[in-house]
């Protein structure tokens, strides 16, 4: 874990391992689930904490120097975390409340079935097994307000993008990329292969969060 600072008030954790056993996306998740802890039982002062694919930035500190001294003495904590993810896990739940499971009614009848299917080497209801089995974590937000990167799914069954992206995506849409399950919040352009649809309401600027969601936040897919 290296600490650099970005400007006057912020820092940026880079969670890049070289350990094959040991995912980025898991490294980010102990620290972001430590993170909120602490900051929830008043180790830490930071106004954000955005978890990304392989970094954590803390923004808003009044001392970017002390803060980093914590989290050097807070390594060990997270390190413990990451070796031990079903732990860590207990820890999100119990500790943060947008780690609650939210489960998410999808029709599953995207246009990119059959090609999920054929790069997955088995049929179209295998696929909608694996989805519907799969418990997927919130690992970050990116792209667009409120579009989550879900992580569950193997490794392996990682998914390229498509050679030229939609230039509309419906709001809803829940497709598949690369190693992570999103679902856009809103309508957009997007090159994610499609499986189905939600109507559930992802991002809200009048809700609290806006994001329904967030970041460590459990999911499971039910098909309807």
């Amino acid at each position: 874990m290296r600490i650099r600072p970005v400007g006057a008030h912020a820092l940026l954790l880079d969670c890049t391992t070289t350990d094959e056993d040991v995912p980025e996306v898991d490294v980010v998740e102990a620290w972001r689930a430590e993170l909120w802890r602490r900051r929830e039982q008043g180790d830490l002062v930071a106004v954000e904490i955005v978890p990304a694919a392989s970094t954590v930035l803390l923004d808003g500190l009044p001392d970017p120097t002390a803060t980093a001294e914590q989290l050097t003495r807070w390594a060990g904590d997270v390190v413990a975390a990451t070796n031990r993810p079903v732990a860590a896990d207990s820890v999100a739940r119990t500790t943060d409340s947008a780690a609650t499971e939210v489960v998410v009614p999808v029709c599953f009848d995207g246009p990119d079935l059959p090609t999920v299917a054929e790069y997955w080497n088995v049929d179209v209801p295998a696929v909608l097994r694996r989805l519907t089995e799969t418990r997927f974590r919130v690992a970050f937000c990116g792209f667009a307000p409120g579009f989550p990167y879900l992580t569950g799914l193997p490794a392996e069954l990682a998914l390229p993008r498509l050679a030229t992206p939609r230039p509309r995506v419906p709001a809803g849409s829940v497709a598949l990329a690369g190693p992570y399950a999103g679902i856009y919040p809103g309508a957009s352009p997007g090159g994610w292969q499609l499986v189905g649809r939600t109507d559930l309401v992802l991002f809200d600027v009048h809700a609290d969060p806006p994001a329904r969601l967030g970041p460590g936040t459990s999911v499971r897919m039910v098909a309807t």
